[in-house]
Order: structure tokens, then C-alpha cells, then sequence
């Protein structure tokens, strides 16, 4: 026998699911944006895992261990109600923006890799070499710029061919 009463009917009050799904999605949209560091635009098993585990310690703060569809339904909406609301106002309002998305990260300039900013997000040699030969650049030489976004894609701004020569000699240390 199939109890619909208590598939469809709310155990716990909607408000409730509402404000935990509010409040969890706050909390780990903050962890996320500045505890954790933005990657070289790969998303690596160790990536996965954290996201896996986050979402496995936070399901009870925010459902309560909710039994019906519709608990489930609310709090999913919830959640997706909040994920489009903070990109509406990211890209409505430039202010909000600058909250949600860390600046781009200048790694290489003029042809100059940038230890600092690279140890900052925590990008080896070796990490921003490969995403190089990617973009078919075979030396930070032909770079004029370089950027991490802040969605861990690195953009890539090269010289032009008249630039690329004459600060040999500065790079023999960085590659």
C-alpha cells in the first residue's frame, strides 16, 4: 500500500525548509567563493570529492531529514532560487559582482611569469607551462599577458611578433 499522504504532504513547515536552504546555500557559497582557491580551469578528483563531501555534511543541516517529495522539491527549488538570484545580481549590479567573482590574477607580464601572484593561487611552473603549450605558446617569452579569471581559466594575451625578442636574458632564470 502506498502512503501518498506521506509521499506529498510536508512533514516540517515550508518556511523552515526555506530558511535552511537559504541559510546552507549562504554558508557554503561563502566557503566556497573565499576559502577555497580557484583552480587552472580543471576540476580535479580531489575538486570533486570536496563538492561530494560538502553536500553529503550539509543535507541534514539544511533538510531535516525531510521525507516527502515536496520537502525535497522546495529545498532543491530553494536552492536553485538562490544560485540565480546571486548571478542576477552579479550581472546586474557591478558592485555585487565584484562580491561573487574574484578579479582576474595577472600571472605573466611582458614576458615574465609571476611568482607572487602564481604562488598566491597556487599555480606551479609546471600548471601554467602546460596551459602555454595548450594555446600553442611554447615560452612565456611570447606572452604579453597573462590572467587567471575567476573561473580558473587562464587568458592568454600574446606579443605581437615584433615583441617577442631582446629580454632573453631576464628569462633564464623562470624557465
Amino acid at each position: 500500500m502506498i502512503d501518498w499522504q506521506a509521499i506529498f504532504i510536508p512533514v516540517h513547515s515550508i518556511p523552515e525548509i526555506i530558511l535552511r536552504g537559504t541559510m546552507t546555500y549562504i554558508m557554503l557559497f561563502l566557503i566556497l567563493r573565499f576559502l577555497l582557491k580557484r583552480q587552472t580551469g580543471v576540476i580535479g578528483v580531489a575538486d570533486l570529492l570536496v563538492i561530494v563531501l560538502i553536500a553529503d555534511a550539509s543535507q541534514n543541516a539544511m533538510a531535516n531529514e525531510y521525507k516527502s517529495i515536496t520537502e525535497g522539491a522546495i529545498l532543491v527549488l530553494t536552492i536553485v532560487f538562490w544560485n540565480y538570484a546571486i548571478d542576477w545580481l552579479g550581472f546586474h549590479i557591478p558592485a555585487f559582482q565584484r562580491f561573487t567573482r574574484p578579479p582576474p590574477l595577472l600571472l605573466i607580464d611582458n614576458g615574465r611569469m609571476l611568482p607572487r601572484n602564481m604562488r598566491q593561487e597556487m599555480i606551479t611552473k609546471e600548471e601554467l607551462d602546460s596551459q602555454l603549450r595548450e594555446q600553442g605558446i611554447e615560452h612565456c617569452s611570447e606572452v604579453k599577458r597573462a590572467y587567471i579569471e575567476g573561473d580558473g581559466t587562464i587568458s592568454i594575451i600574446r606579443k605581437d611578433k615584433g615583441e617577442t625578442g631582446g629580454n632573453a636574458e631576464s628569462l633564464k632564470g623562470m624557465t
